[in-house]
């Protein structure tokens, strides 16, 4: 019974999973918490590990591990390994300025024609959270730090190099020695997803000058060993290790409705949106990942169970007890600007108000509804990409709720599954180390609950009722 670990390194903390490689059984776990902030000195993501794997019961008797992580955290080393300052993390967002001045740079002064550049380069419109923006920051604002810079890594990397016995002070042959995947490397901003290579010139022209950087390993490669001779995966973005967690292939859409919402795909399609609005990533099999994300989701479950006094149970009972379309309730969720569409000032909106349809049912079920509608439009702008979509998996917390599950089969028309709870990320990575170690990526059963696409076909009314709706929040 080889045993393999899954580790899930996020911004809130470390999870461990430990699991058999040919069944997918878990076998024990652990936990540790990250320190909050936007910039993260690395040394904490380490110890966290270690505790995490305590708490797991130690990794001695594991045969293969390997690492999902946050994306996109600049991690700067010197010549040394030692790490030059404090990582800055996805949602850090100081480089903003720099997203927009790479995008007018590459269009010679035309937003547009760069952004247009991008798309073709990279697949990926340059935004705040790319480590190519935070590079660019770092040598306009820190420039004795970015010519200290020999190396330049991600968080799920610099951990995985880690756990290979490398670390502060290894000298500058251990830094030849960094790996990474191409779904991490698809969201730094200076990698092809399409080309699967480095682009060295986006390189120069944001840090100043090429550092090392981590080799990209195949899908089921060994990235090393530990000391004690269990190999390392490639790793993965968070994101293409939730995809590998619920087993997501192409054709299939995974809609994950948490604090925000994030619809992305497993396609055989590379993204080019030059909108910005889809991101080009690759996942962890050898397809792509294009990925489209919003900004409100359980937030407004909780704002509206707290107005009506409910909790989110009864929240999702009082929407089920009302008529699909809320009796003409429309509720446009932009509570805290929009990322899909691209509207950073929006605010929300609740049309078609009359004396019969102000019910608590309606408002509930409206909520829900905009919720759903809002991330059916994240799925358009996917298929707007070429993305095939066959089967919705849908996970987060609120996907838990029966009212979103029956309101997800209808707004995206195509059946429903959603799987148990579960550590999606960690577990993705496990069954990366379990693919590692047998040449193949393992068939590990997964419980859930399949929603069948309800018998009325054709865009639903309040779906385009609700598209109407945000358009004129666009316009306003």
């Amino acid at each position: 019974m080889p045993l393999v670990a899954g580790i899930d390194s996020s911004t809130q903390s470390c999870k461990v999973v430990i699991r058999d490689s040919a069944t997918g059984a878990l076998v024990r776990q652990g936990r540790a918490s990250h320190p909050e902030g936007t910039e993260v000195h690395p040394e904490h993501w380490w110890s966290a590990l270690q505790e995490a794997i305590a708490q797991a019961g130690g990794l001695d008797d594991v045969d293969s591990v390997s690492i999902g992580g946050q994306q996109h955290g600049m991690v700067c080393l010197d010549g040394t390994g030692d790490v030059v300052r404090p990582a800055l993390l996805w949602n850090d967002t100081r480089s903003a300025p720099d997203a927009e001045q790479l995008i007018v740079d590459a269009g010679d002064g035309d937003p547009v024609a760069g952004a247009t550049h991008w798309a073709s380069l990279t697949g990926t419109v340059p935004v705040a959270s790319l480590t190519a923006t935070k590079l660019r920051w770092l040598a306009r604002n820190e420039p004795d730090n970015a010519r200290r810079t020999a190396a330049v890594c991600l968080p799920h990397d610099w951990l995985s190099w880690r756990l290979a016995g490398h670390g502060p002070g290894s000298g500058p042959d251990s830094l030849e020695l960094l790996r990474t995947d191409r779904s991490d490397a698809s969201g730094t901003g200076y990698f092809s997803a399409e080309q699967g290579e480095y682009l060295p010139e986006v390189l120069k022209g944001t840090l100043g000058h090429i550092p090392v950087l981590p080799v990209v390993v195949g899908p089921l490669e060994a990235a090393g060993k530990t000391p004690q001779g269990a190999l390392i995966g490639p790793g993965a973005g968070d994101n293409a290790a939730a995809g590998l967690g619920v087993s997501a292939a192409v054709g299939d859409v995974v809609v994950s409705i948490g604090t925000s919402g994030t619809v992305f795909a497993v396609s055989d399609v590379p993204a080019k949106d030059p909108s910005g609005l889809v991101a080009g990533f690759a996942d962890a099999t050898g397809h792509y990942l294009p990925l489209a994300c919003t900004l409100n989701a359980t937030r407004i479950f909780d704002a509206t169970a707290s107005l009506l006094g409910v909790t989110l149970k009864e929240l999702g009972e009082l929407a089920l007890s009302a008529p699909e379309g809320a009796g003409g309730l429309t509720l446009v969720p932009y509570f805290e600007g929009e990322r899909t569409p691209n509207l950073p000032d929006a605010t929300g909106s609740l049309h078609g108000l009359t004396v019969s349809n102000y019910t608590p049912q309606n408002l509930a079920r409206a909520a829900v509804e905009g919720v759903l509608c809002s991330l059916a439009e994240g799925l358009a702008a996917l298929q707007a990409q070429g993305v095939a979509a066959r089967r919705i998996i849908l996970v987060g917390g609120g996907a838990q709720s029966e009212a979103v599950q029956a309101v997800a089969a209808t707004v995206f028309g195509v059946p429903v599954f959603v799987p148990e709870p579960g550590e999606y990320v960690a577990d993705g990575a496990a069954r990366q180390a379990a693919g590692v170690l047998t040449g193949a990526f393992p068939d590990w059963p997964l419980e859930g609950t399949e929603v069948p696409v309800p018998d009325n076909t054709g865009t639903p009314e309040f779906l385009a009722r609700y598209r109407h709706c945000a358009a004129k929040a666009a316009i306003d």
